[in-house]
């Protein structure tokens, strides 16, 4: 039985894991849920996540869900084009980096995010300010990884890449907003603020299968 993914649009943990089955070049059936329509608040759907929570996969019988857990389990079961290493050592490194995205950029990029894309910003402004002085301090750590280095473990795209990649993508798409302006959040362009960080994406975005990754309503 095929790989099925249950993703929804713009969600960038769900990305990560389109892109991971891009990576590693296994087959999958696409399973586009529609926030709009309580797509993941279905008898169905919560049978096999109660979270009601995307991204959720299924290989055979097997049910996963949380995309750091998925993308483990894909490079456990799919070993091919490794996204953790081949080592002990590279597994530590780059699970460290996924640990830091956790906990230094997400909830920072949630607090920008949601009153931007939603338009309720008021009373949010020091929130919006501080968050991004604080992704700005971690957006320069690696920038300066970036500097000699193609991705940010080794001479391969790694699971250090992807967790992070839907992040920067999403932070520029809500500094993009109408709203934002008022805020002069820094991050745009990318290629001005941060250059390195701009080639990375870049390359992330030459793979093959990208285009099948992308969010679909970001393209209306």
């Amino acid at each position: 039985m095929a790989i099925e993914i249950y993703w929804g649009s713009g969600s960038p943990f769900a990305w990560r894991v389109l892109l991971a089955l891009e990576i590693k070049q296994l087959p999958y059936q696409s399973r586009l849920i529609e926030f709009s329509k309580k797509g993941h608040k279905t008898p169905e759907f919560l049978k096999m996540n109660p979270r009601g929570k995307v991204p959720t996969l299924t290989d055979g019988d097997y049910v996963v869900y949380e995309s750091i857990a998925i993308l483990q389990y894909l490079d456990r079961k799919y070993p091919q084009i490794p996204l953790f290493g081949t080592t002990p050592e590279q597994a530590g490194a780059i699970n460290q980096d996924i640990c830091e995205v956790l906990a230094y950029i997400e909830k920072p990029i949630g607090q920008i995010t949601r009153p931007l894309f939603s338009g309720e910003v008021a009373g949010k402004e020091t929130q919006i300010r501080e968050a991004a002085e604080a992704l700005h301090q971690e957006f320069g750590q690696y920038e300066a990884r970036l500097k000699h280095s193609q991705w940010l473990r080794g001479d391969r795209i790694s699971a250090s890449d992807i967790t992070l990649y839907p992040s920067v993508t999403t932070i520029l798409r809500a500094a993009g907003k109408p709203v934002a302006k008022a805020f002069d959040l820094g991050f745009l362009p990318l290629a001005q603020c941060y250059p390195n960080l701009t080639r990375w994406s870049a390359a992330i975005e030459s793979l093959p299968g990208y285009a099948r990754t992308y969010p679909p309503h970001w393209r209306q």
